[in-house]
């Protein structure tokens, strides 16, 4: 055979030999890969391409924080999450005047004004307020970045119903305190205008600085303008039903490490207090009567879900699952083996009893085990600490820090109307 045929078919036999590895390499790669599931090494054979807990190179820690506490979405746990961090000597956390009692003299719209001069300059800010653009930013440094926290609206709703039914003229109008009742003729009990009606009607809206007495169905044109400042504001929008995924999306924003969201459930109510499930048609109701509400959760809802994926789902479960575990060990270092919440009766430290709306809501809480002290015993007691007291607390240490007395404050000029804690239910 001539030489040039013998080359040729050399190489056509090495060429086969390489297709076959290949073949046979592919193969197993796609066994494994089939398999890695249940191969306890798969993880660190094929790692997932996550994003380290620390930056590299680490970004310093964001400081300055606006958060829109709205109303029955988990703010009070995000509030918490965010008074602890401001616990640093050089944060200072802007807080009502005593006028405004807890709240930034909350249903008006939010104004510079309203904050006690001793909480000045402000670095971390999570006490109840109206939104009001332009105020929040006279007060904020430049900077500083704005987040929120919405809940699907039917759920809110049920909650806004049972919390301030002794106070909100609407609610107080059912007949039996029905849920029901009220969402099957709603115009029948609710007067736009009203003291505290912003608690029966587009609730989030309102918040949010909205008007809400505009329905989307007769004007799409102002919830897309209310979505479109909500976005130009806001860094990222949480969602309560998907908690600790909006924290992980939150210490990746500010920087923070993990241990700086981990969080004690606060102001939830007991199982008594609430509906365990709202019936199919309830809920439709309610997002019926609160389409505005329901139009920003569902495109916020939306906008978050592309922000996870964008993140990596994956990896942001992970960080969940990560968060949730540290979670459960504070948790039993704190307040025992097995961590349970308590009716507000039988909590003995009387630093973390929860505020009760009414008799006939049980708001819950955490209790220390008794015998304890020190540092671990501080932070343990802060992690579980009600809004009241904390933002007291804060207000009290701020302004030992300024310099100022203790002494009774000032009553502002055309002061708001009484909040909800400083009534009796029913007035």
């Amino acid at each position: 055979m001539p030489p040039i045929f013998q080359r040729l078919q050399q190489a056509t036999k090495m060429s086969r030999r390489k297709i076959l590895l290949l073949v046979l390499g592919c193969s197993t790669l796609s066994l494994l890969i089939h398999q890695g599931a249940q191969l306890s090494w798969y993880p660190k054979l094929f790692p997932l391409s996550c994003p380290p807990l620390q930056d590299s190179p680490p970004r310093p820690k964001h400081m300055t924080v606006a958060f829109l506490k709205t109303h029955k979405t988990a703010g009070t746990t995000v509030q918490n999450i965010l008074f602890r961090f401001a616990e640093r000597p050089t944060l200072t956390v802007p807080l009502p005047h005593p006028s405004c009692e807890h709240q930034f003299c909350y249903p008006r719209n939010f104004s510079a004004h309203f904050v006690h001069p001793a909480t000045r300059p402000p670095h971390v800010l999570a006490s109840h307020l109206r939104f009001d653009r332009a105020e929040l930013q006279r007060l904020m440094p430049p900077g500083t970045v704005y987040v929120t926290i919405l809940r699907e609206p039917a759920a809110m709703f049920e909650s806004l119903f049972s919390y301030y039914n002794q106070y909100c003229p609407a609610f107080r109008r059912v007949p039996n305190a029905s849920l029901e009742a009220f969402l099957r003729a709603p115009e029948a009990y609710y007067r736009a205008g009203e003291h505290f009606a912003m608690f029966a009607h587009n609730t989030l809206a309102y918040d949010l600085g909205g008007d809400n007495e505009r329905s989307p169905r007769d004007d799409d044109a102002y919830l897309a303008g209310l979505i479109r400042q909500v976005e130009e504001v806001f860094s990222l929008v949480m969602i309560a039903e998907y908690f600790d995924e909006s924290l992980v999306l939150l210490r990746r924003l500010l920087a923070w490490d993990l241990d700086d969201v981990l969080y004690a459930r606060l102001n939830a109510r007991a199982a008594s207090s609430r509906l365990a499930a709202i019936p199919a048609a309830l809920a439709q109701a309610a997002r019926a009567w609160n389409a505005l509400d329901a139009g920003l959760y569902d495109h916020f809802n939306a906008t978050f879900w592309r922000r996870v994926a964008s993140a990596g789902r994956a990896c942001v479960e992970r960080e969940a699952r990560e968060l949730r575990e540290a979670r459960e060990r504070l948790l039993r270092r704190c307040f025992g083996d097995e961590p349970v919440l308590r009716p507000a009766a039988q909590i003995r430290t009387k630093q973390l009893q929860p505020w009760q709306p009414s008799r006939k809501v049980d708001i819950m809480g955490y209790d220390l085990p008794s015998g304890r002290a020190g540092p671990a015993t501080e932070a343990c007691l802060k992690l579980a600490m009600p809004e009241v007291q904390y933002s007291s607390y804060l207000l009290r240490k701020q302004k030992r820090r300024g310099g100022m007395r203790l002494r009774p404050e000032p009553v502002l000029d055309n002061p708001p109307p009484r909040p909800i804690r400083a009534l009796r239910p029913g007035h």
